[in-house]
């Protein structure tokens, strides 16, 4: 169990209508691009299919098949970035996706997935998975290896459509607008909010300066190899967007002493633990990330770290706020003020 002796974590399920306690398993959010997980090729393509505007019957390329509110697939925290990351760089480069698969046969009940994988095997020059990996989902290698066996040909299909848009890439087609987001995107920092569970916020910044990194005063300062101390948040580093590979080659995030997420929440459970009595709980009702309620357990622990006190995070995790508010209501005699999406 990841949380240290002093922070218990109780999750209540509703479903099973009881509290059971579990192990909280805080997981590196770097990716590698030689290949995604097979699982973020599905969760892509339900979001694409959720999210691409039909056009009218007599203009349709492709048809993507029935259905715009379908599930989403259930995966770890670390695979949501990339999977919408997938999507909507296939949907911003949707038409051309479609020219090169109205020339190519499959069939249309996978269409979503091939648009996606077609996009993103294009962007790793059609390099395939290793074919070791563990994960394994019998309809996204299906796509992959149909993709692979026509290599040349959606090749010269993607080479033709350049030719005939005079592009010199695929990224060319995309609207200024759109490109002025994506450079605004780009240079945005990058924030990681210290472990404290595993490590301490001094132990980090030595790792971090011991590796060529130097410590700047203020966000304006990030360059190069830089980092900053965030000035609402005292646990969360800054870093200039270039430096995520560089982070990787500390371990930090691989030994999860650091972890990756946005400063939007690290907010809300910087707050709450403002306001926590020294005999205090936090619970958390509503959506959302595992890694909140880690954070929050982080941030008990430093705030507790000279004394002796237990305090717990509780987690209330349902679908239906209705049920939530029942449990609460039963378990604590309240109902919660503020409340997560449905």
């Amino acid at each position: 169990m990841v949380i240290a002796a002093t922070v218990t974590l109780v999750f209540f399920d509703l479903e099973n209508n009881g509290a059971s306690q579990v192990p909280l398993n805080l997981v590196s959010t770097s990716q590698g691009h030689a290949a995604f997980p097979d699982s973020v090729y599905l969760l892509a393509s339900v979001i694409f299919q959720n999210s691409h505007q039909e056009k009218p019957a007599g203009r349709q390329l492709v048809r993507y098949g029935e259905g715009k509110e379908l599930p989403l697939p259930q995966v770890e925290d670390e695979m949501l970035r990339p999977a919408y990351e997938l999507a909507f760089n296939t949907l911003i480069l949707k038409h051309s996706v479609d020219s090169v698969m109205h020339r190519s046969s499959f069939s249309s009940t996978t269409s979503n997935l091939f648009a996606v994988m077609l996009y993103d095997l294009k962007d790793r020059k059609f390099f395939p998975q290793d074919p070791t990996r563990k994960e394994s989902i019998r309809e996204v290698r299906d796509v992959e290896n149909y993709l692979i066996r026509f290599k040349t040909k959606l090749e010269a299909s993607l080479a033709r459509y350049r030719i005939k848009h005079d592009l010199s890439s695929l990224d060319c087609i995309l609207p200024e607008s759109v490109k002025v987001k994506q450079e605004r995107s780009n240079r945005l920092p990058l924030y990681a909010w210290v472990n404290t569970l595993r490590s301490s916020l001094d132990e980090v910044q030595n790792v971090l300066m011991d590796a060529g990194l130097s410590q700047v005063n203020s966000i304006r300062q990030l360059e190069g190899q830089t980092f900053c101390q965030d000035a609402d948040c005292e646990d969360l580093l800054v870093f200039p967007t270039q430096m995520k590979e560089r982070l990787d080659s500390t371990k930090l995030l691989h030994n999860l002493k650091l972890v990756m997420q946005d400063k939007s929440c690290s907010l809300a459970p910087k707050v709450a633990i403002s306001f926590l009595p020294d005999d205090g709980d936090v619970l958390l009702v509503g959506t959302f990330s595992g890694l909140t309620v880690s954070h929050t357990a982080s941030l008990i622990k430093e705030k507790h770290k000279a004394s002796d006190n237990k305090s717990r995070v509780l987690a209330c995790v349902s679908e239906e706020k209705q049920n939530r508010n029942d449990l609460c209501r039963r378990r604590y005699g309240m109902t919660p003020s503020c409340d997560g999406p449905n």
